[in-house]
C-alpha cells in the first residue's frame, strides 16, 4: 500500500513537471531579445576557470572569482609606457608615476612592473564577404601568435562574426584547439556544407548576406565572456572595421569593452579593392581601442604587416605595468570616471581612458 502511494505521488509530480516545463522553457526563450553568440562546437564541458560556466551549478558563495571582481574597490590598470619613437620602456618604478581621476590626484595602492600575471585573451575574426581574400592569412598568422604568446595559466577563446556571431572555441589553454577553431571560420558561415544552418553545417539564413555584426561581436565578447574574468584581459579583433546589421551601436560595444576592463587591439585588415576606394572603417575602431588602452594597427592585406602587428601585441602584453588605486570619490553611482596616468619624463602612456564606478553587488 505504501508502495502504491509513493508511485502515485511520483506519477502526479512527473505529470505536473511535464505540463509546466514547456511553458517555462518557452518563456525563457521568448525573453531573449538581444544579440546572442551561436555556439558551433559540440556542447561545452563546464570550465571551472570560467565563472559563467559554473554559476548555475553552484551557490553564489561558491563563485569567488565573480564576487572578487565586483566587490573590490581598487581600480586596477594594465598599461604600457613608450618613448617618442614608440619603443617600450619597461624599467620604471612606482615613483615615476602619477594617477589622476577626473583631474584629481590619487594615491597609488600597489604597483608592479612584472608581466607574469595570467592573461585572458579573446580573438575575434571577421568572416564577412569583404574578408574572403585575407581570411586564410588571418587564420595562419593568428594561430602562430597564439602558440607563441599563451603560457601555462593563460586562456583564450575564438569568435567569428559575419551575418551571425559564432563562438568557435570557448576558454582553453590549448593552442591546438584554438588553431582548429580559427580554421573553422568560413565566409558567412560556410556555404554549401549541408547540415543544419546556424550549427556549423552550412550558411546561416539572413536577409542581408553582406552583414557584418562587428559591434554585436564586441559587445558579446566583452559582456558575456571577458566581464566574468579577472586579471589581465585583452581582445584582438581582425577586421576591416565596417559594421552592417548589428543590433547594438558602437557606443554600446565600446561601453561593454570598458566595463569588462579589457584592452582592445584592432588589426585593421582591409582589402581596399573590395570597396572600390569607399572605405571608412578605421574611425570607430581607433576610438574604441584608444579608450580601452589598446590601439589600431594598419595591416591592409600584407602578410608581413600582419605578422609584425601580432609581434608588437605580444611584446606589449608581456611588457605591461600594473598599477592600482582606491578612488578618493567613493560613490558607486555607475558614472564614468576619466583616468590619466602621467610620468615624470612625459613618456607616452598607453592605458585605458577611464572606468565605470559600478556599485558592488
Amino acid at each position: 500500500m505504501n508502495y502504491l502511494r509513493a508511485s502515485r505521488a511520483g506519477f502526479i509530480l512527473a505529470l505536473l513537471f511535464a505540463l509546466v516545463w514547456p511553458v517555462s522553457n518557452l518563456t525563457a526563450q521568448e525573453g531573449s531579445t538581444g544579440p546572442m553568440i551561436q555556439d558551433h562546437p559540440s556542447p561545452a564541458i563546464p570550465n571551472p576557470n570560467n565563472p559563467d560556466d559554473t554559476k548555475e551549478q553552484a551557490p553564489a558563495d561558491q563563485n569567488p572569482m565573480e564576487t572578487l571582481k565586483v566587490n573590490v574597490d581598487v581600480v586596477n590598470l594594465f598599461f604600457n609606457v613608450k618613448d617618442k619613437k614608440g619603443g617600450l620602456i619597461p624599467s620604471l618604478t612606482k615613483n615615476d608615476f602619477e594617477i589622476l581621476e577626473d583631474g584629481k590626484p590619487q594615491s597609488i595602492k600597489y604597483f608592479s612592473a612584472e608581466s607574469n600575471q595570467p592573461l585572458t585573451l579573446g580573438i575575434l575574426i571577421d568572416a564577412s564577404v569583404s574578408q574572403e581574400r585575407v581570411l586564410g592569412m588571418e587564420k595562419e598568422v593568428g594561430a602562430a601568435f597564439l602558440r607563441n604568446v599563451l603560457r601555462q595559466k593563460d586562456e583564450a577563446f575564438v569568435i567569428s562574426f559575419d551575418v551571425n556571431v559564432d563562438l568557435l572555441q570557448d576558454f582553453t589553454n590549448s593552442s591546438h584547439d584554438l588553431s582548429a577553431a580559427l580554421n573553422r571560420a568560413r565566409i558567412n558561415g560556410g556555404g554549401g556544407g549541408g547540415g543544419i544552418p546556424g550549427l556549423g553545417g552550412g550558411p546561416i539564413p539572413t536577409s542581408n548576406p553582406r552583414g557584418t555584426l562587428l559591434y554585436d561581436a564586441i559587445y558579446l565578447a566583452s559582456h558575456d565572456k571577458l566581464a566574468h574574468e579577472v586579471g589581465r584581459k585583452a581582445m584582438i579583433i581582425l577586421t576591416d572595421g565596417e559594421d552592417q546589421g548589428s543590433q547594438l551601436t558602437v557606443k554600446e560595444a565600446q561601453e561593454a569593452a570598458q566595463k569588462s576592463d579589457s584592452i582592445v587591439y584592432v588589426l585593421l585588415i582591409a582589402d581596399r579593392g573590395f570597396y572600390g576606394g569607399m572605405y571608412s572603417g578605421d574611425r570607430e575602431m581607433k576610438k574604441l581601442s584608444e579608450e580601452t588602452g589598446g590601439r589600431v594597427i594598419e595591416v591592409g592585406n600584407k602578410l608581413e604587416k600582419l605578422q609584425a602587428a601580432f609581434d608588437q601585441i605580444a611584446n606589449e602584453l608581456r611588457s605591461q605595468y600594473n598599477i592600482g588605486y582606491t578612488p578618493s570619490n567613493q560613490k558607486r553611482d555607475g558614472t564614468y570616471r576619466k583616468v590619466q596616468i602621467k610620468t615624470k619624463e612625459n613618456y607616452k602612456v598607453q592605458a585605458r581612458a577611464g572606468h565605470y564606478a559600478i556599485a558592488a553587488q
